[in-house]
């Protein structure tokens, strides 16, 4: 008779896996901690669902060794090459400092120095899913400290690959010499090395042959075999799965064929890896949470703790501003989904038993669920930081020490610009100045970029601009023009609000990514803001006017028209009524669009009774605004003037015939 023990175990962790997290994204958990929980319920130590546990643990492996393959894919030599002091410099230094600490604290207890690495190995990783996903929704990615987190996170995913070649030697228990130690390790550096050349040399003769036959399902199974072949060869060798997955990916990542074979891919990493933290949570045990209280909260506060100094540090090292490098520390202070991977090779090697098993899990699930709600506070953190500048003073920032040194050579300038980011924008907008000989500077917070630039005679200076005394050194009190043109939200913000506070009459230009952005910067102070979602929209709808051979001034029209109602509504919330609908939810059913009388519209000097725009064309006017003041449900004897704003409301035929009716009289 047939058994489907296994098909019977996948649904019951599917099954589960789906309610819980379904629960932890409503609550904005992250759902790597709700397939841990998952395993928990189901497991031996919970309601014991599983029959059949080491079926779970190999589909599992499988979903690590996918892992590793994406990781490897993902590998870019550009890509590092542009972060190189962030993992020639932060990345070690954070991974050293945690390692080191880590490795104190356990021979203190007792341990060999094999476990004090290995523990060092453990704990210096931090949850690359995690903050990615986190950085990603709260749009600072491109901020300072999102570029400098992802930085140490892809030394760390780097580093899984030494710790792996290292895990073996840790487990010995014979005290070999360091000629024994290396020569294992050279043996293994070895192995590798053979088998990257023979599939960097065998591997894209191969794709390429499996390319032209044009069968997606031939080139889909094709990557998978290399992916779990490469893997096996070099388990052969002594080393483990995941590691030769990592070096299939690898291989494949400098080739055209990589992103169609990531692409692939991705569908089976997913479901496979939640296996493996589901597996790891099936292995969890509860009972050590209840039993020792005290020893894993005092471990949690412990690693976020030193994990959080040395994010911070390796920031810091890299000097830049204090508020950024608190927020990187409190980003990297959980950790990761790869020390679970290291923790199971440990287990299965005898370095890793028994109850500091369960502790360290039980630790690592309760940093991962504090981890999104950490990240949320730690820009409130941060400007609470910034209160104890005078302390600062004994020890100058990069952005002070900058100041100091340039004293001597005070900059002469009246009615300039001030340029605070010198990246695609700030380049393009100094070079227009330069051109029509505008007076200007430029803030950035680059070194690199500074001194290339200076290179080269560009008035640009290293400065924090949330800094009042950097500001003041580039004489922000004599400045006609202050234009923030960076990706970090908490910078911008801030450095509006110091801008306005030491020159209430700068003009304030502001580029922001998102819509939502908009109020709280004009709160501030800012006097212009350019959302790039915004600018995004229009060159589209611009575009596909082109497509049709529309006129150019026709199509400039529009996009200005765009502009002056859109940024008008959004800037001065004239519609207050009707934004209270729209968040409500009760115009699901309709649609509503704004529409602005031009000099040329035949609706100018007509009444509402005289156009009877609801009768002929379905759209009812809820709102009328004129020289900025904007009233709900307009008189019908009012009649229209240039520049007036009509806020329609109904569905979209019925808008497109007012629409006409007001611009063309048809």
């Amino acid at each position: 008779m047939t058994d489907y023990g296994v098909l019977g175990n996948l649904l019951v962790i599917f099954s589960v896996s789906i309610a819980v997290v379904f629960m932890f994204h409503q609550f904005r958990l992250p759902s790597i901690a709700g397939f841990l929980v998952a395993g928990a319920l189901i497991g031996p130590h919970g309601l014991n669902l599983i029959a059949d546990i080491g079926t779970v643990q190999v589909l599992a492996e499988i979903g690590v060794v996918l892992l590793l393959f994406t990781i490897g894919i993902e590998f870019s030599l550009v890509q590092l090459a542009s972060l190189r002091r962030l993992l020639f410099i932060a990345g070690p230094i954070q991974v050293g400092t945690v390692l080191a600490v880590a490795w104190v604290a356990a021979m203190s207890v007792g341990m060999t120095w094999q476990q004090g690495i290995f523990w060092g190995f453990l704990l210096s990783l931090s949850s690359t899913a995690i903050v990615l996903k986190t950085l990603a929704e709260r749009g600072d990615s491109d901020s300072i400290h999102g570029r400098t987190t992802i930085g140490i996170l892809i030394f760390q995913d780097l580093a899984v690959v030494p710790m792996m070649l290292l895990l073996p030697i840790l487990a010995t228990r014979a005290e070999g010499s360091l000629t024994t130690i290396l020569f294992t390790l050279a043996e293994s550096v070895f192995v590798v090395g053979l088998i990257i050349a023979a599939a960097w040399y065998a591997v894209p003769k191969l794709l390429e042959h499996i390319v032209r036959s044009r069968s997606r399902e031939l080139f889909l199974l094709t990557v998978i075999v290399l992916c779990l072949g490469i893997a096996w060869l070099t388990s052969l060798g002594g080393l483990s799965l995941a590691l030769g997955a990592f070096i299939a990916g690898l291989v494949i990542s400098e080739s055209e064929y990589s992103h169609q074979a990531m692409a692939d891919v991705l569908p089976f990493r997913d479901s496979f890896n939640s296996l493996f933290f589901v597996s790891i949570g099936i292995l969890m045990d509860w009972r050590v949470l209840i039993d020792h209280p005290v020893l894993v909260f005092g471990l949690l506060v412990a690693i976020l703790f030193v994990k959080f100094l040395a994010g911070a540090a390796a920031s810091f090292v890299l000097q830049i501003p204090p508020r950024s490098a608190i927020m990187v520390g409190v980003a990297l202070a959980q950790v990761g989904e790869f020390s679970f991977l290291l923790a199971q090779q440990a287990q299965e090697s005898g370095l890793l038993r028994g109850d500091p098993y369960q502790v360290f899990l039980s630790v690592s699930v309760l940093s991962m669920i504090v981890t999104p709600f950490l990240m949320q506070w730690s820009p409130a953190m941060a400007r609470r930081a910034e209160a104890i500048q005078r302390l600062r003073r004994w020890l100058p920032t990069r952005t002070e020490a900058h100041v100091l040194q340039t004293e001597g050579s005070q900059i002469r300038l009246k009615d300039h610009v001030i340029i605070v980011g010198y990246g695609l924008n700030g380049r393009n907008l100094a070079r227009v100045l330069s051109e029509t000989e505008i007076p200007h500077l430029a803030l950035d917070l680059d070194g690199d970029t500074v001194r290339r630039e200076s290179r080269h005679g560009v008035p640009i200076y290293y400065g924090d601009a949330t800094n009042p005394n950097v500001l003041r050194h580039v004489k922000i009190e004599e400045a006609k023009v202050l234009v923030v043109a960076i990706s970090d939200p908490f910078i911008t913000r801030r450095t509006v609000q110091v801008a306005k506070v030491l020159n209430p009459k700068i003009r304030v230009v502001v580029r922001t990514r998102y819509l939502r952005e908009l109020e709280e910067l004009h709160d501030l102070g800012a006097d212009d803001v350019v959302p790039e979602e915004f600018e995004t929209s229009i060159e589209i709808f611009a575009l596909v006017l082109r497509t049709y051979n529309l006129p150019q001034d026709f199509i400039t029209m529009k996009a200005e028209q765009v502009r002056r109602e859109g940024y008008a509504l959004l800037r001065r919330s004239e519609l207050p009524e009707l934004a209270h609908h729209l968040r409500g939810g009760t115009l699901t059913d309709a649609e509503v669009e704004t529409c602005r009388i031009d000099d040329e519209s035949p609706a100018v000097g007509k009444t509402f009774a005289d156009l009877s725009i609801r009768p002929r064309t379905g759209a009812s006017v809820i709102a009328w605004t004129r020289n900025g003041i904007t009233e709900s449900n307009p008189s019908l004897k009012t009649k229209l003037k240039s520049g007036d704003i009509l806020v329609l409301l109904g569905s979209r035929p019925q808008i497109r015939r007012a629409m006409s009716l007001l611009l063309s009289g048809e």
